[in-house]
């Protein structure tokens, strides 16, 4: 049986135009202005119940909603956060992998030589979170009320006061670098795998004190179970309006707080980042999440990109500033 030349090349025009409607479908255009068209996934490089956990579950409804796509939360905790930070880093740059990034992403560079991967280059900024004081917080059976009784009682007892630290280059690490250096004392810093344990370990008197983001402790403070002596911001946080700052016990030029970042890996297509980062910044303003914020300790900043990334640049230059005056040497990884 002879083939239809008519129909032979009818059926070869149609393949041609269904493979072109295709093409265009899955073209990187038509991806972006389709995103999403499926479930987020959040990388935490730390465990379950830090600061972390504490600020983006507030924010995951709303962005849910603005979205219209489920949020997964993606727990990879370790090396101070860094091997989650690293997995985005090594993503696909087309927003279906973010992370959320405390502190540590911006003050590790200053802290360790062999990261494996570059804070300002390898990854897409889509805004600021938050910024957290960050708090000096002991255990209660610790027999100190103040910064400057926690400084006489490390002279009394050198190298037998120890604090924890949720990871080698974690904010609370180099706090405490620079408390020792300044104060003229010896301490010892413990390193946790995140900041749940490091917590789970002051509560339980395993460790003495610790440099703590105030959200992840706001109930434990309210109930008694740990003890806030000072705080680190440049001035009182209004949540703790009674609790003075480290410069007003006596310590010049001791100022932290914690940016939490949100972070693509690089090479996001821009319409994807500006969808991100909407939704970002309409959870962040939404007043009942903005109230729950400051109330837990948290100020609400929900920058733009390119705000972000100028932060990124100008707090790794500080943070590496701040390391040279505690005279903190760069560690290996």
């Amino acid at each position: 049986m002879l083939l239809d030349p008519l129909r032979i090349s009818m059926a070869v025009v149609v393949s041609a135009v269904a493979l072109g409607w295709l093409a265009i479908a899955s073209s990187p255009a038509v991806a972006q202005q389709s995103f999403p068209n499926k479930a987020l996934r959040v990388v935490n490089p730390n465990g379950p119940g830090g600061n972390s956990d504490a600020v983006f579950r507030l924010l995951t409804p709303k962005m849910t909603e603005v979205l219209g796509q489920q949020i997964v939360f993606d727990y990879r905790p370790g090396a101070g956060g860094n091997i989650g930070t690293e997995m985005v880093a090594r993503a696909a740059p087309d927003g279906y992998t973010t992370l959320i990034a405390a502190a540590s992403f911006l003050v590790n560079p200053s802290l360790l030589t062999n990261l494996p991967f570059d804070a300002e280059k390898d990854f897409t900024p889509l805004g600021v979170i938050v910024d957290i004081p960050t708090g000096l917080i002991v255990h209660p059976s610790l027999p100190v009320k103040n910064v400057q009784d926690l400084i006489a009682l490390a002279k009394k007892r050198p190298g037998q006061l120890n604090y924890s630290i949720a990871g080698q280059g974690a904010l609370g690490h180099l706090a405490g670098e620079l408390l020792s250096a300044q104060a003229g004392i010896r301490i010892v810093a413990v390193p946790y795998k995140g900041a749940g344990p490091s917590i789970t370990d002051l509560m339980a008197g395993h460790v003495d004190f610790s440099f703590i983001s105030m959200p992840a402790i706001f109930s434990q403070l309210q109930s008694g179970r740990l003890r806030m002596i000072a705080q680190c911001g440049a001035k009182r946080f209004v949540t703790f309006a009674d609790v003075p700052t480290m410069v007003e016990s006596g310590l010049k030029d001791f100022v932290f707080s914690s940016l939490f970042s949100y972070l693509g890996p690089a090479g996001v297509p821009q319409p994807i980042v500006e969808r991100l980062n909407g939704a970002l910044r309409t959870a962040l303003t939404d007043p009942k999440i903005s109230r729950a914020l400051i109330e837990s300790g948290a100020q609400p900043i929900g920058s733009t990109p390119a705000e972000h990334a100028a932060v990124i640049r100008s707090e790794i230059a500080k943070w590496k500033r701040v390391a040279q005056a505690a005279g903190v040497k760069p560690d290996r990884l």
